[in-house]
């Protein structure tokens, strides 16, 4: 091997030369085999090893990274790689056992917004549909300043990945949701919806749809702070997501509301209600063809809320609005749809794929401290 890299050229000529194109098998000299291992070993990587390495970079103070001419680019390069690595579930776990979860949860008190905002999305990536990982961020008490940059965190962004990750950590999980109950999560959320940024309204909105569809007992705590009156405001927005978002979470009270046979609503909300459905299917009405098409859903949710709260169809279906000619038939519960859980694309694959996603292309990596002094080629 030479230092420029491997001889491609020589590995594609050993490959055809060692091919016949049946696809029976040669037996090769020990030599070929060594050439052969060294030359694809060279471009991939132990990620385990890559881990600990990026793990001894997180460990070492910001103060001595700033010293040896490490930039806050540097360290979102770095998390970047590793977000790649914990996309794979045994991963994820394995960050733990090397020693790496817990200075990756104190990278959320970074003093840069940005390293703290990667930090999150680095976190989202690791507990999203992984049990084991959510236990072992809970007991890490990596909760704790999650809430803290979604409550209070100057920038937007990391606001935005900090109630991300939340919500990744606590979905279908138990012990998340109660403390996210306790330490007055819900309280956030109503904030986060006054927010400027559309994302994290969109964000907020969609906790807040799956929490009430897990345990409708919440729709009361919702009811009591306020929620209906700011997702009614909501379902008024320009952003089409932000729209359709809060009519899903006005269709979760308008549900419990009618199961419990009470009207937790004065008549001044309920006509207030009234009148933005009715400026929706106005608006609907108005909409050209193509844009009818996409905004399918909210058609679907302002009918399904209508008919919640009123206990008729709304004019869509007169108006024909609500099934266009080529659509499906209007699925049993349209609400349902929004929660079932993303599942990561590669966790139905076999052993085999997910050995093979633990080799990786070198890249250039951070190091925590340089080489011993009189030794300056050790690395």
């Amino acid at each position: 091997m030479s230092k420029d890299g491997p001889n491609w050229d020589g590995l594609l000529k050993w490959s055809l030369a060692h091919s016949d194109g049946t696809g029976s098998s040669r037996n090769l000299s020990e030599e070929d085999k060594k050439w052969f291992m060294e030359a694809m070993q060279a471009q991939s990587i132990d990620v385990i090893k890559r881990m600990k390495e990026i793990t001894l970079v997180m460990q070492t103070p910001e103060q001595v990274l700033q010293d040896q001419g490490v930039t806050p680019s540097d360290i979102e390069d770095m998390l970047d790689e590793l977000q790649e690595h914990v996309e794979a579930i045994d991963m994820a776990n394995d960050l733990h056992s090397i020693g790496g979860l817990v200075p990756l949860l104190n990278y959320l008190k970074n003093s840069h917004g940005n390293i703290r905002a990667k930090a999150a999305d680095v976190v989202t990536t690791i507990v999203q549909n992984n049990p084991k990982s959510q236990q072992l961020v809970m007991e890490a008490n990596g909760l704790e300043p999650l809430l803290s940059n979604f409550t209070s965190d100057p920038d937007v962004t990391a606001r935005t990945k900090a109630l991300g990750a939340i919500s990744s950590l606590i979905r279908h999980n138990k012990p998340g949701v109660a403390a996210f109950r306790l330490a007055n999560g819900y309280a956030a959320l109503r904030d986060a919806l006054s927010s400027d940024s559309v994302r994290f309204q969109r964000k907020a909105l969609n906790l807040i749809q799956y929490l009430l569809h897990e345990n409708n007992a919440d729709c009361q705590v919702v009811n009591e702070l306020g929620f209906p009156r700011v997702m009614m405001h909501l379902a008024s927005s320009e952003d089409a997501e932000v729209r359709e978002a809060a009519l899903r979470g006005l269709l979760e009270l308008a549900k419990d509301k009618k199961e419990r046979g009470t009207d937790d609503n004065s008549s001044e909300e309920d006509e207030k209600l009234k009148q933005i459905l009715q400026d929706r299917i106005k608006g609907i009405s108005m909409m050209s063809s193509e844009d009818l098409g996409a905004a399918r859903e909210e058609r679907l949710l302002v009918d399904s809320l209508w008919n919640a709260c009123y206990n008729e169809p709304s004019s869509l279906r007169d108006k024909g609005l609500l099934v266009l000619p080529g659509e499906d038939e209007l699925p049993p519960d349209i609400a349902s749809q929004h929660f079932e859980p993303p599942l990561r694309a590669w966790s139905a694959n076999n052993a085999a794929e997910n050995k093979d996603s633990t080799e990786k292309k070198e890249t250039p990596l951070l190091l925590g401290f340089g080489p011993p002094a009189g030794n300056p080629g050790q690395q």
